[in-house]
């Protein structure tokens, strides 16, 4: 094998190599009725039929104002790598639900559409259209377990973690949910979507060697209690860099703090530049940390670093912070890992319309419930800023055909509420398209940035966000609105549907 000495070289590897371990057996990640549905198309000579799917979700998770969407690098890898293998072939045959002229054509299955998508790490609302898809409908109905499975996941878990880093404030935040994680996929895309959402260090060292993200730690109470004495155990972990020790093993403000105190005294007196601090893992961290800064400060240690743990989340931080906690560093597990109390993100993927004869016919869900209507046909996605202060305006979604003519001013309405407009003058406002080609005709055309590099630039998204869309609790809602052509085509659309009954 050839030693790359080079470390992007050999980061490269290392990342090739867990996408194919990954990989290997994720063509076979669907829903059993894709399947039978990719038959029955086949089966009428509709597998060449080209159709436009859209994924979106309906609602922001945790009541937040706004979402981060993650994921896309694992959707390229699984395009780029779907094929069915001979166990993946002989496996179906032997479920005696598929014909032999199907599954030959499964053999030599190729994906050659075209994908769009928004930038991972980007600021996303309910209902706009992040991947479209434009594919042989067969194709495009083979793909939809996957996506939902990698988009929903990571945008999920990034999206609790910027909640999380909000709460924090100027403090850094580090994950360590690796032993809380459903499954080791779980905790490995779990951290990766952590540091896009805004988190500082994870604990998991897979994932800061798949990912080059950066990887921290402290020590565990088990590390104390196997030495005869804390103080002892507490010698033993200073020369690790940084040092910060677990100080609630026994007695945190009579014995873990004052020995803690100790071994920073030797530090300093040694001259080690070594960073150092306390980690806090039970009891009340806003008293308890408040006395341990003031022991900490009266000894002299003014810069070590106060952590806390214990099954914390975006509102217990809230809370501690306006009670004046001192806690400069929070290390989040499980409510971050397992996005409690929410489960799942909501994405969907459907189908918005299918070219015969080379003309687009538009295509729509009829539901009792509103929000489950789609918004039909093949569409943009144009992001509205403030050109004096870069801040988001709205979002709105047009046909793709049509262009924003930003020297004349704007008028947006509520999709559902039209009777509510806004109206920005040309002077103010700048548009940018949030869907960028990602495949054409199967072929990837687009760059896959570094995982530090997402993490930046979700960073600069949620600075054109206003902060009452940042809020916690009862943010504003960001207006995602509709062109007059879309909005009208839809209109139609669910007239003529209800005017059939």
């Amino acid at each position: 094998m050839k030693i790359c000495k080079r470390k992007d070289c050999l980061q490269k590897k290392i990342l090739q190599t867990a996408i194919k371990i990954m990989t290997d057996k994720i063509s076979m990640l669907m829903d059993f009725y894709e399947l039978t549905m990719a038959q029955s198309f086949f089966k009428q000579n509709k597998h060449l039929e080209i159709g436009i799917f859209d994924f979106f979700y309906r609602a922001n998770p945790f009541g937040n104002g706004y979402a981060i969407f993650a994921g896309l690098e694992q959707f390229i890898s699984y395009i780029q790598n779907l094929k069915f293998s001979e166990e993946d072939i002989s496996y179906l045959n032997k479920l005696k639900k598929f014909d032999k002229d199907f599954l030959e054509y499964l053999k030599n299955f190729k994906f050659d559409g075209d994908i769009y998508s928004v930038k991972e790490g980007s600021v996303i609302f309910p209902n706009e259209p992040l991947i479209k898809i434009t594919a042989p409908i067969l194709q495009a109905h083979i793909i939809e377990g996957a996506l939902l499975n990698i988009i929903n996941h990571q945008s999920l878990i990034a999206t609790k973690a910027s909640r999380i880093v909000q709460s924090a404030g100027d403090n850094n935040v580090m994950e360590f949910g690796l032993r809380r994680a459903h499954s080791p996929s779980a905790a490995l895309y779990g951290s990766r979507a952590s540091i896009i959402g805004g988190i500082k260090f994870t604990s998991n060292v897979m994932a800061g060697q798949i990912f080059d993200i950066p990887i921290a730690g402290t020590h565990s109470h088990s590390w104390v209690m196997s030495f005869d004495t804390e103080l002892e155990a507490f010698e033993a972990y200073a020369i690790n860099d940084p040092c910060i020790l677990l100080v609630d093993t026994y007695n945190t403000l009579k014995s873990g703090v004052p020995n803690a105190i100790k071994i920073f005294d030797k530090l300093k007196k040694q001259g080690s530049t070594n960073n150092y601090g306390i980690r806090l893992d039970s009891g009340d961290l806003a008293y308890i940390s408040k006395k341990a800064r003031e022991m900490l400060d009266k000894a002299g240690h003014e810069n070590a670093i106060i952590a806390a743990s214990n099954d914390l989340d975006e509102n217990l931080i809230s809370d501690l912070k306006q009670q004046g906690a001192k806690i400069s560093l929070w290390g989040i597990g499980t409510n971050l890992i397992t996005s409690s109390p929410k489960p799942s993100f909501g994405g969907v993927y459907k189908l918005s319309g299918i070219y015969k004869q080379n003309k687009l016919i538009p295509k729509i869900k009829i539901s009792e419930t509103p929000e489950k209507i789609n918004n039909p046909s093949n569409k943009k996605l144009i992001r509205i800023y403030d050109k004096q202060t870069n801040k988001m305006i709205a979002d709105l979604i047009t046909l793709e055909n049509e262009n924003i003519n930003t020297n004349e001013d704007l008028t947006l309405f509520h999709p559902i509420q039209t009777w509510k407009k806004m109206k920005i003058k040309k002077s103010n406002y700048y548009v940018k398209d949030m869907l960028i080609k990602i495949f054409e005709k199967g072929n990837l055309t687009y760059k896959n940035p570094s995982v530090m590099e997402i993490h930046e630039y979700a960073n600069k998204e949620k600075e054109t966000l206003w902060e009452e869309y940042k809020r916690i609790t009862n943010p504003n809602i960001m207006p995602v609105d509709l062109s007059q052509k879309l909005y009208d085509l839809k209109q139609k659309m669910i007239n003529d549907i209800y005017d059939t009954f």
